[in-house]
């Protein structure tokens, strides 16, 4: 297949893991084993499942994997509204996370819809 620190939507899903991780740091203590926990699961499980699917041998694994990741980040952008809805992320913070899984997304639905056509 491809290497997967090729495509920018992996480099996009990777600096928000990254973004995710600094800016939970702040979260409470209790939250630690939950939401904390939770949501940087979500957000690394993007760029892990383009990375594994990037590996795989077919176009349809391939898009399996894509479609896994964008569960995935489905899933962290609900964590990022309780975060925000919980006080634990400021409206600036919400607002740039916000933006940014959302081009994750659209990168990610247009990128499946390329591979199911090949």
């Amino acid at each position: 297949m491809q290497n997967y620190k090729d495509l920018k939507v992996w480099e996009k899903a990777h600096d928000f893991t990254l973004k995710i991780y600094d800016v939970t740091k702040n979260f409470p203590k209790e939250e630690v084993y939950s939401l904390t926990n939770q949501l940087r699961r979500a957000a690394s499980s993007i760029p892990a499942n383009i990375a594994e699917g990037c590996g795989k041998n077919s176009q349809l694994d391939f898009a399996n994997f894509l479609n896994i990741a964008l569960g995935s980040a489905n899933e962290a952008e609900y964590y990022i509204i309780l975060s925000k809805d919980l006080k634990y992320l400021s409206v600036d913070a919400h607002e740039e996370m916000f933006k940014i899984i959302n081009e994750v997304k659209a990168m990610l639905i247009a990128l499946i819809n390329k591979v199911r056509a090949t």
